[in-house]
């Protein structure tokens, strides 16, 4: 039986297409605002969604991020929090993957293998748990794998071909190819950098690339989907979140729109990328 994320990315494959993955922090700036931003993310172009899970120590994402994860923290959103609005979400969407993304602390806080068990009930189809490397799969990643949640790993331009057999050896649903060292949002990925990349790595998996950090604007999309099975998302969307807040750090009006509107235009780009 094929899942969400292999039915996406086959639908993708036949489109001669790359996919929008795109990342919110849950919760970000409360949680009502930030499920009707999820709730329009599909019909504005995102193939994959993925949502951060707030932790007050995010040390691999860049200050965008963090500020994202400290307003949701603030706004008392917790993991329990979380799952509940992704099975608000899967009642009105069944085929969009979602993917949550985040450190292990909330998860061995909320009880690993019953967040595993809550998650799947909910309709999340894939976890990226930063912080739990490899050597460390016991923990978590086969008991996600077990019951049928995608463990998606990180790749790095350090990643050498020495270590990504390890990193490939029990990664599923694609593998993120993180396209800059450093924080997420800090740089801009160099396209022919890229290129390569993704060239090296798929002489050692068949499974789909996303690249992301750092991809900001529709042109640069539009580049890095040349080269890559989808395109990630994250900080230019929580920025928008930021920029429209009021004073009292509510969400505007304006903010949902402006965060779709920019979901739309990336889709747009990243569609047209390929001849």
């Amino acid at each position: 039986m094929t899942t969400r994320l292999e039915r996406r990315f086959a639908d993708l494959r036949s489109q001669r297409r790359a996919g929008l993955v795109t990342f919110l922090v849950a919760g970000d700036p409360q949680m009502a605002s930030f499920e009707e931003l999820l709730a329009g993310l599909p019909a504005a172009g995102a193939d994959v969604i993925e949502i951060g899970m707030p932790f007050s120590d995010p040390m691999a994402d860049g200050p965008t991020i963090q500020a994202g994860y400290l307003r949701a923290i603030r706004a008392g959103t917790k993991l329990r929090d979380i799952l509940p609005a992704v099975r608000r979400f899967r009642e009105r969407d069944s085929t969009t993957p979602v993917v949550l993304m985040g450190y292990y602390n909330p998860i061995w806080n909320y009880g690993r293998l019953q967040f595993l068990d809550d998650a799947v009930a909910a309709g999340v189809d894939g976890l990226i748990v930063v912080d739990l490397p490899p050597e460390e799969d016991e923990e978590l990643c086969l008991p996600a794998r077990e019951r049928g949640l995608h463990f998606i790993r990180l790749a790095t331009p350090t990643t050498n071909d020495r270590r990504l057999p390890t990193v490939l050896a029990n990664t599923s649903g694609f593998l993120y190819y993180v396209s800059v060292t450093g924080i997420t949002g800090a740089r801009t990925p160099v396209a022919q950098q890229v290129a390569e990349a993704t060239a090296r790595i798929r002489r050692h998996t068949e499974l789909p690339i996303a690249v992301g950090f750092g991809i900001r604007e529709p042109e640069q999309a539009a580049e890095i989907a040349r080269f890559a099975d989808a395109v990630v998302v994250g900080s230019a969307l929580v920025e928008l979140v930021a920029r429209h807040l009021d004073d009292d750090g509510h969400p505007t009006p304006a903010m949902v729109p402006a965060v779709l509107d920019k979901v739309r235009a990336l889709a747009s780009a990243v569609a047209g990328a390929r001849p």
